[in-house]
């Protein structure tokens, strides 16, 4: 009947009669402002399903921004500009909050693994948008790039290097 979003939001999908008699719970439930008749009973699941694969892109935008700005050639803050950018810049986002306070907590990630997992919104969104004739190459790619952390070395790359290396005899990294 409805798609909860982080514990923030109520996206409801019910007849209107039926919204009609639960909406003083749904009220209750979310914070002020923070739920929607979205449509028909299903209505609030697929739109909760799609607001989960444009997570999938912001956090893969911010992953590749805060990598690039990482191998710098400047020793920058990382925590310190993902908190500046939360004050005020076209790029704020609760996401981001959540990355300054990470990073303050530990700078170097050093307790986590790159393992990204997924919990199937996601993929139900490239789904949906392949199912659809809609281009999502930004959801896709987020979503490719969930299964590529989870390969330690992948065979696929080992392959596009040797293919290098025999076609032009660009160099290859041994084991």
């Amino acid at each position: 009947m409805w798609g909860l979003a982080n514990g923030y939001c109520l996206m409801v999908g019910a007849e209107p009669d039926t919204f009609a008699v639960i909406e003083p719970a749904i009220a209750t439930l979310a914070p002020t402002d923070g739920y929607r008749h979205v449509g028909p009973v299903g209505a609030g699941h697929y739109t909760k399903m799609i607001h989960n694969g444009i997570e999938y892109g912001l956090m893969q935008a911010y992953a590749e921004g805060f990598e690039i700005l990482k191998t710098a050639p400047f020793k920058l803050d990382l925590a310190a500009i993902a908190e500046l950018w939360g004050k005020g810049s076209v790029v704020r986002s609760w996401l981001l909050e959540l990355m300054a306070a990470g990073l303050k907590s530990d700078p170097g990630l050093s307790d986590i693994k790159g393992y990204v997992t997924d919990s199937g919104e996601g993929r139900w969104t490239v789904q949906a948008a392949i199912d659809q004739d809609v281009p999502a190459p930004v959801i896709t790619l987020s979503l490719q790039m969930r299964f590529r952390s989870r390969q330690a070395d992948s065979y696929g790359a080992k392959l596009l290097a040797m293919m290098r290396n025999q076609f032009g005899g660009h160099a290859v990294k041994r084991s």
